[in-house]
């Protein structure tokens, strides 16, 4: 029997879908899943006939030890299990089947600490690893995702004929060739780390959209028919065609067949979430890097799912409530624009902030023109403004924010006012919009050269003889606060 060049342990969504896709890109694969039913599904399944009757292999296994047996040397088995402990488990029952040299990937969202420990153990043990961020859903994993991995560098290199098939391909202005979304990131858990923070800017890009979703609908009494031409103009703009904004506009033309109504308008207002934004939030807190944008966005969905307690606290707390807008609806909706743009610029830059901090804390080494790179094409978060933040870093590697990179910083300049005459409006009306205040008052902090915090060493100096540093004179000082002076 021919021996295949690529396997898939979990026929998930995303699991089923990469199969196809390598199978696609003339790889032969094998797969397996825990689950033999499942197996039989994903085989015959119309998406698998489809790619088999084009003559690619796609080759079922019942165990793993005929799985394993199925792969050629040096092994390629990509693992699409739950992430945590299912994936230590899946790799324990793996490691007495592999040969010395063989590679595992990791392509679940798993915390980028348990890959370093991952590749350690593997490494010690002969093998290679790769722990591996994938973005783009399932039709970015069947049809070209973004792929963020890092890891052992031999093991990249013998991976990268694959990966660099089977991620999405964007044309690199002014070269016409398509490059794909796929890069080595760096080593340890620096894929899985860089996947994060994407899910981070994620968290923040959605939480932007929906507030300025909700400004339409409740200032200006959009429908569902012009929220949706709203959005598909806006998309149409260098500053805000993305995937987010494509999909949202999107989701205004469905109308449930059972009511007629707009089926955005029917879900229940509590978001859920898997982690990744949570855990970006507490490394950023780890390393020391402000990210308020994202953080408001994780606040959002918690606070969204108080569902019972806010319907109780609505008949009893009252605020100021929207009343007949007075000024110009397409003014309005322009400075609403305005402020979206701005505040994403606000909440990518603090990602990148991230990366950079990281990238030093962590020893991954990264290169944040090529991260930004490829998140073009594939991924959830891709934008045209990608193109800006590539070239941004590729002009100064060493950029400590892009809110001051030339390509960013007019453009805020210039839309300022717009951005705050919004947020004036939403407190006027008691419309929350934590991530787009919570991205102006980074602007505002990080433009400042006085913050208050001067006091704020005081105090802590006061009650706890923490010391504080002077501006006229070098050196820590401490002052005894008590008895205050007359």
């Amino acid at each position: 029997m021919a021996q295949q060049s690529f396997g898939v342990i979990g026929l998930a969504v995303m699991g089923e879908n990469l199969a196809l896709n390598v199978a696609e890109k003339g790889f032969p694969v094998a797969v397996y899943n825990r689950t033999e039913s499942r197996t039989q599904e994903f085989m015959h399944s119309d998406k698998t006939k489809e790619v088999l009757a084009k003559g690619c292999t796609v080759h079922p296994t019942s165990s793993l030890q005929e799985f394993v047996e199925a792969l050629e040397l040096p092994r390629k088995i990509l693992i699409m299990v739950k992430a945590g402990d299912p994936v230590d488990a899946m790799i324990e029952q793996l490691k007495p089947l592999l040969a010395e040299g063989d590679i595992l990937i990791d392509g679940g969202n798993s915390l980028f600490n348990h890959t370093e420990r991952r590749a350690r153990d593997l490494e010690a043990a002969k093998f290679t690893f790769i722990g591996m961020g994938v973005s783009g859903g399932e039709e970015g994993a069947r049809h070209g995702p973004s792929l963020m991995p890092g890891g052992t560098p031999i093991a990249y290199e013998a991976l990268a004929p694959i990966l660099t098939k089977i991620a999405a391909q964007v044309e690199d202005e002014p070269d016409p060739d398509k490059k794909p979304c796929v890069t080595y990131i760096g080593p340890g858990g620096a894929g899985h780390y860089v996947k994060m923070v994407h899910n981070g800017i994620e968290y923040g890009d959605m939480q932007l959209i929906a507030e300025a979703y909700d400004l339409l609908r409740s200032v200006l009494g959009l429908n569902h028919q012009q929220l949706q031409a709203v959005f598909a103009d806006w998309n149409t703009t260098d500053e805000l065609n993305s995937y987010l904004i494509e999909i949202t506009a999107d989701i205004f033309k469905k109308i449930d067949p059972e009511t007629g109504k707009p089926l955005v308008d029917l879900i229940l207002d509590a978001a859920g979430q898997k982690g990744t934004g949570r855990w970006t939030v507490t490394d950023a807190l780890e390393v020391g890097v402000a990210i308020p944008t994202i953080i408001a966005a994780v606040n959002a969905r918690i606070l969204s799912s108080y569902k019972q307690e806010r319907m109780e606290a609505a008949q009893s707390l009252t605020g100021p409530t929207p009343k007949t807008f007075a000024g110009d609806p397409k003014t309005f909706i322009s400075q609403v624009r305005d402020a979206l743009y701005c505040s994403k610029m606000c909440s990518y830059a603090q990602g990148m902030a991230l990366l950079s901090k990281a990238s030093k804390t962590y020893n991954f080494n990264l290169n944040l023109s090529e991260c930004a790179r490829i998140w073009r094409g594939g991924c959830i978060i891709r934008a045209g403004f990608l193109n800006k933040i590539t070239h941004a870093f590729d002009k100064n590697p060493d950029l400590p924010n892009l809110l001051l990179a030339p390509e960013f910083k007019q453009t805020i300049l210039d839309r300022q006012d717009a951005w705050r005459e919004v947020i004036a409006q939403a407190a006027k009306l008691g419309i929350a919009v934590p991530a787009f205040s919570a991205s102006l008052d980074y602007f505002d902090s990080y433009r400042r050269d006085r913050l208050p915090q001067n006091l704020t060493q005081a105090q802590r100096d006061f009650f706890g003889a923490h010391t504080y540093e002077r501006l006229d004179k070098e050196g820590t000082f401490h002052t005894e606060w008590t008895p205050i002076d007359e």
